[in-house]
């Protein structure tokens, strides 16, 4: 089964990165696109969203797509004891949470892919590390099936890999999400380079709402 995930994943991601090009030509008419499938049903254009979810984050607290209904908001993937990209992606996180620390419409959210151990006290103490607050930034913990299946909808690589160092693989995508649940825009959190056209991205779908 493991080896059958990673592949249908991957297929997908790649589909997701064909949109490069469309994204930076929408970009130059002042606007973002809506990212990933889709179909027209009844002459209705439909888009890719995000399916429903619900984790709970680092104070115990119960966060669902609800949560987010008026806000845009930035995800990641990781584990607290990643020991290959989790740090990097991380510290660019840590920038886009700077950068938009005073903007309320803006919030960071991360899902843990190793439930079993980032519990929610190790998700406290982690973000508590990082000095960031769940008022801003949820990490998020629960299900580890629905974590996999949702990173999927994100177009973020996760799944469990005994091979691979830390026992989970993922790729580093940092995505940006509408209020209605849309993909809008991405950067790859192992390269920094990437970032300030994102925070570009993001103040580009800020407008959006104003």
């Amino acid at each position: 089964m493991q080896q059958i995930i990673p592949r249908v994943i991957n297929i997908k991601c790649i589909l997701f990165f064909a949109l490069i090009g469309l994204l930076s030509c929408e970009q130059e008419s002042g606007s973002l696109p809506i990212l990933g499938r889709t179909e027209v049903v009844d002459g209705q254009t439909i888009h890719h969203k995000i399916r429903n979810w619900e984790f709970v984050n680092q104070d115990s607290v119960l966060i669902t797509n609800d949560s987010l209904k008026n806000h845009v908001y930035i995800t990641d993937v990781f584990f607290t004891s990643c020991p290959t990209i989790c740090p990097k992606v991380m510290k660019q996180m840590l920038v886009l949470h700077d950068e938009f620390r005073d903007d309320d419409l803006v919030k960071l959210v991360s899902f843990t892919i190793d439930p079993k151990r980032d519990d929610v006290d190790r998700l406290k103490l982690y973000s508590s590390n990082l000095g960031v607050t769940s008022d801003k930034w949820h990490f998020l913990t629960g299900d580890k099936d629905d974590v996999y299946e949702l990173a999927n909808d994100y177009f973020i690589v996760a799944y469990p890999d005994a091979d691979t160092p830390g026992g989970f693989d993922h790729s580093g995508k940092i995505i940006l999400t509408d209020k209605d649940g849309h993909v809008r825009a991405f950067a790859e959190g192992t390269e920094p380079e990437t970032i300030p056209r994102f925070i570009k991205d993001v103040k580009t779908l800020m407008k959006e709402y104003e």
